[in-house]
């Protein structure tokens, strides 16, 4: 089990290969389709984000609500391969690595080995696991979006995979 600090460097990322088992400890942001499709047209616009991309972790999730003492409450991942659209474009504007459930297409594949990122896999069904790992919530962008808005996550202890790594590993297909 290797214990990642975010954001990752690209040393940490170029140590990480498919299968690994990884803790990730810091900042994640949430994002899911309707955010995706918000931030490509902010670039698409040449709007300033509301946020940092370069080097970021993106989480394909939403939080629920939080239940009294806690930060957040279930985070489970959403199916990645919704995202397969956003994410070249995404990891050539510096994104370090996303989460989510699920294969994602050979595009992605190309640009996670072109821009030296990783995607890691979370397994579904297993939001209040991931929400109890979750120490602080802030809604930073897109609250009109409600459960699609992006978090700010600050998190310890984040269970993960190495899905898919910079070197073309990938375990869908080993």
């Amino acid at each position: 089990m290797k214990e990642l600090k975010l954001p990752l460097t690209k040393e940490q990322i170029e140590g990480l290969h498919a299968g690994d088992s990884v803790l990730l400890t810091g900042t994640i942001l949430t994002a899911r389709d309707c955010a995706h499709k918000r931030i490509i047209e902010y670039i698409r616009a040449d709007k300033p984000l509301p946020f940092e991309l370069k080097g970021a972790t993106i989480y394909y999730a939403g939080p629920c609500p939080a239940k009294p003492g806690m930060a957040s409450g279930s985070c489970g991942p959403t199916t990645s391969a919704r995202m397969d659209s956003f994410a070249p474009a995404l990891l050539d504007l510096g994104l370090g690595g996303m989460i989510g459930k699920g294969e994602m297409c050979e595009e992605v594949a190309r640009a996670l080995e072109r821009n030296t990122a990783v995607y890691f896999a979370a397994i579904g069904g297993a939001g209040a696991l991931y929400g109890n790992s979750i120490k602080k919530s802030e809604c930073i962008a897109f609250d009109d979006l409600l459960s699609e808005a992006v978090h700010r996550l600050e998190v310890e202890n984040f269970p993960a995979v190495v899905a898919m790594d910079c070197h073309g590993g990938n375990i869908y297909r080993q």
